[in-house]
C-alpha cells in the first residue's frame, strides 16, 4: 500500500491519501493545480513537508535512487540523457518483448531520440519505469500525445500491471480514462484532493 501522510508543498497539500496494491487511483483538476507537484511530491523528486509510505517503509528512511525504483514518476514530457534509445534502458530483451505491446517497431532501441515523436517518446518513457523493482507507477496525462488505438494498448499493459499488483496514480484530462482505468477519481483543487464519483 502507498499512503501520503500531510504531503505538502507549494500550493498542494497537506495531502493524506492511501492507495493499494493493484488499484488505480485518478486525479483531475485545471491546469496549474498543482497534479505534477503532488507527483513528484509523491515520487520524491523535489523538497516537501511530510511523508510518504510503501508497504510501511518511509521515503524518508531510503535513498531517493532506491525510492525512485520501486515509486516510479512517468512525466508528460520525460527527458533523455543518451542520443540512442536504447542506452535508456537496462534489459534490452524486455524492452523487445514489451515494444509491440504499445505498438512500437521492433528496431526503436536502435533509433536516434531525436527521431521519436511525442508519443513514442511517451510510450517508451513508460516503458522505462516498468521495471521488476517497481511497485508504483506515477502517471502524468501517459496517453496526452496518443492516437486512439495507441491509448488502447497502452491501458491494456497498464491493466495488466495491476492485475499483478503495481499501484497507479493517473493524472488525466481525459474523465472518460479515469472511468476506464481508476478504481478511485479525484479532482485536485484549492490544493486539495476531493473525491468524486
Amino acid at each position: 500500500m502507498l499512503a501520503t501522510k500531510q504531503l505538502h508543498r507549494l500550493h498542494v497539500g497537506p495531502i493524506t491519501l492511501q492507495v493499494d496494491g493493484g488499484s488505480c487511483v485518478s486525479i483531475v483538476g485545471r491546469s496549474g493545480s498543482g497534479k505534477s507537484v503532488l507527483l513528484r511530491m509523491i515520487a520524491d523528486l523535489d523538497p516537501h513537508e511530510g511523508d510518504v509510505l510503501l508497504d510501511g517503509e518511509a521515503c524518508s528512511g531510503m535513498p531517493a535512487p532506491q525510492w525512485r525504483r520501486r515509486v516510479s514518476y512517468v512525466a508528460a514530457a520525460s527527458g533523455w540523457w543518451n542520443d540512442k534509445v536504447g542506452p535508456h534502458f537496462r534489459d534490452a530483451a524486455a524492452l523487445r518483448e514489451l515494444l509491440p505491446r504499445v505498438g512500437l517497431a521492433p528496431d526503436v532501441g536502435e533509433w536516434e531520440v531525436a527521431r521519436l515523436s511525442t508519443g513514442e517518446r511517451q510510450r517508451l518513457a513508460l516503458l522505462r519505469a516498468m521495471t521488476p523493482e517497481n511497485r508504483v507507477l506515477l502517471l502524468d496525462e501517459p496517453t496526452s500525445g496518443l492516437d486512439a488505438e495507441s491509448t488502447w494498448l497502452v491501458e491494456e499493459l497498464l491493466r495488466e500491471r495491476l492485475a499483478q499488483g503495481t499501484t497507479l496514480l493517473l493524472v488525466t484530462h481525459d474523465p472518460q480514462q479515469a472511468v476506464r482505468l481508476a478504481h478511485r477519481r479525484y479532482r485536485l483543487a484549492d490544493g486539495q484532493l476531493q473525491e468524486s464519483s
